[in-house]
């Protein structure tokens, strides 16, 4: 990792492209990935990766919003829209993919010598470099009023289209992005509020939950007025870690791997199902 404002790749990548699996791809099967690719990051300083994925019409949701006191009915509102739910095995709140969200992780060995902020900083400068061209400003605070608010939220003149996560296991580290791409940010915003709206309707929580603004919300498109899709974006991924200095492998799991992608899929399915069981 790296600190702000200098970020390299200065070693072999592998390079995993889930991001055209389609309709049949659950949201389960990435956090099992990036379980598994951390893990493996962990045991070698060689192992590094760059997994790229989209999930069609998912709500992902934090563990404390499946303790909301209404979350049945938010759910089910969800699902009235035709979206896939499911609670993630890590931090942050309810966030929406769709075929216009590209989700990135890096995946790499964890220095416990440098501050878990280097992570972020790393993805941070990789979106800068690679929107560059467009010369916008993104900055990197959290927007009051946007989904899944955090220190990371990345946006242009206050409005939000992106946030920076980290998950950390067994020596390895996930910093994990998505990106709204295209089609309507206030759209998404609005689904989550209404969903906050039914799964609390007025009652005390345990937690600050956000109150949603959908105005603070956009996709690059709609930012940046191109014509952006998740494969130009991706192409110019790939382009500036190259330019970085790294070099890219394109990989298939090893048989291990697939063997603990199979047992960290298993084990993040049953914690899913245990969460909205108990709802």
């Amino acid at each position: 990792m790296t600190n702000a404002g200098a970020t390299t790749f200065t070693n072999t990548w592998r390079f995993l492209d889930h991001s055209t699996l389609g309709l049949n791809f659950n949201a389960l099967q990435s956090f099992a990935y990036d379980d598994t690719l951390c893990a493996s990051a962990g045991q070698s300083d060689q192992v590094s990766t760059l997994r790229s994925w989209v999930h069609h019409d998912t709500i992902v949701l934090g563990t404390q919003d499946s303790r909301l006191p209404h979350i049945n009915d938010g759910i089910n509102y969800l699902k009235g829209f035709g979206y896939n739910v499911i609670v993630r095995n890590s931090g942050g709140l309810a966030v929406v993919l769709d075929e216009g969200v590209l989700n990135l992780s890096l995946i790499m060995k964890e220095d416990k010598g440098i501050s878990i902020h280097a992570g972020y900083d790393l993805m941070f400068d990789l979106i800068r470099e690679i929107f560059a061209p467009y010369q916008m400003k993104i900055e990197a605070y959290e927007i009051v009023g946007s989904y899944c608010p955090g220190s990371y939220d990345l946006s242009i003149d206050g409005r939000k289209f992106a946030g920076i996560s980290q998950r950390r296991i067994r020596g390895g580290v996930a910093v994990q992005i998505y990106l709204c791409l295209t089609g309507s940010g206030s759209t998404r915003a609005e689904v989550i509020r209404e969903f906050y709206h039914r799964a609390v309707q007025g009652a005390q929580v345990k937690f600050e939950y956000p109150r949603i603004q959908p105005e603070t919300m956009a996709s690059l498109s709609e930012l940046l007025d191109a014509e952006l899709t998740v494969q130009n974006v991706l192409l110019r991924t790939l382009q500036t870690m190259q330019q970085q200095g790294a070099r890219l492998t394109n990989a298939t799991l090893s048989a291990d791997e697939m063997s603990r992608y199979e047992q960290n899929y298993i084990r993040v399915t049953e914690r899913n199902n245990r969460c909205l069981h108990t709802m």
